[in-house]
């Protein structure tokens, strides 16, 4: 059996001035996961190398070009799952940390917990000796900066489309430049899923997406697979998608490619925002 790395670095409105760094960025990702994967053994590990890589990149709204709050701040979340066990960990409210994929699975990894955010998180990431970036804002980026001016004059000329998940000169209304994520099965079938983001431009101070909450942004579970999510933070959040998709899987006996069209469609109908998502189905090799 033959092992799997999948990744996503966002679904949306994608100006075709951000296609070609989000594509170089995403295959490298894979790459590094699957070198990972096939190194090491260990789907954990290849997933946060996978991730780890795009928060690096500023074509990804992850880490470094994260997408700014109302307050011109960056404001990240996180979250990672080992299918074998459903062993979790999710981060949230992080600033001025460079990976907060690897603080997520600490979390897991380190505590009794399965979430920390905000002051905790950081307090737990500063015990662990993670690297806290001063000065304050290193990991804003111009596109951004630009992207948070376009969404206030938008917002006072009372155009809003929450739905919208991307940004860039060429799109109508401003959202993220891509939560990136990703998924992997080894040759024993082990399953493991990791996803990152900056959140929505314009988002208020404190708000939490869909990334860091079980069963939205990620899920994996070896006996039925894994799933990514990405798109309108509080639509996937009123859906569940992740879970949705697992669901369908299990209960339903479709497969991977089906599970997650099916999902998103129907998340699309319910709730008016869309989203998209990578999976993997047990019986995918």
């Amino acid at each position: 059996m033959e092992p799997i790395v999948l990744v996503h670095g966002g679904a949306g409105d994608i100006p075709d001035s951000r296609d070609q760094g989000k594509h170089n960025g995403a295959r490298a990702a894979a790459r590094i996961g699957y070198r990972v994967l096939r190194e090491t053994g260990s789907v954990l590990d290849a997933v946060e190398e996978a991730v780890k890589s795009m928060e690096l990149d500023e074509n990804f709204n992850a880490g470094y070009g994260s997408v700014l709050t109302l307050n011109e701040t960056v404001e990240m979340e996180a979250s990672i799952m080992r299918g074998s066990d459903i062993k979790a960990g999710c981060v949230t409210l992080l600033k001025d940390i460079r990976h907060p994929i690897s603080l997520a699975r600490m979390v897991m990894e380190k505590t009794p917990h399965n979430f920390l955010g905000g002051e905790g998180a950081m307090e737990f990431a500063a015990k662990q000796g993670v690297e806290i970036l001063s000065p304050s804002g290193q990991l804003v980026t111009e596109i951004a900066r630009k992207a948070l001016d376009t969404f206030k004059k938008q917002r006072n000329q009372g155009i809003f489309q929450p739905g919208k998940t991307e940004i860039g000169q060429e799109a109508p209304t401003p959202g993220e430049v891509g939560t990136v994520g990703a998924v992997a099965i080894d040759r024993e079938g082990r399953i493991s899923v990791a996803t990152s983001t900056g959140g929505i431009t314009g988002k208020y101070v404190g708000r939490i997406g869909d990334t860091p909450v079980l069963g939205s942004g990620t899920y994996a579970d070896d006996r039925f697979g894994g799933v990514s999510t990405t798109g309108h933070g509080e639509s996937i959040m009123k859906f569940v998608l992740a879970k949705d998709i697992i669901n369908r899987i299990a209960f339903q006996g479709a497969n991977a490619q089906k599970a997650t069209e099916e999902s998103v469609k129907e998340m699309t109908k319910v709730t008016g925002g869309t989203a998209g998502a990578i999976t993997i189905d047990k019986d995918e090799m």
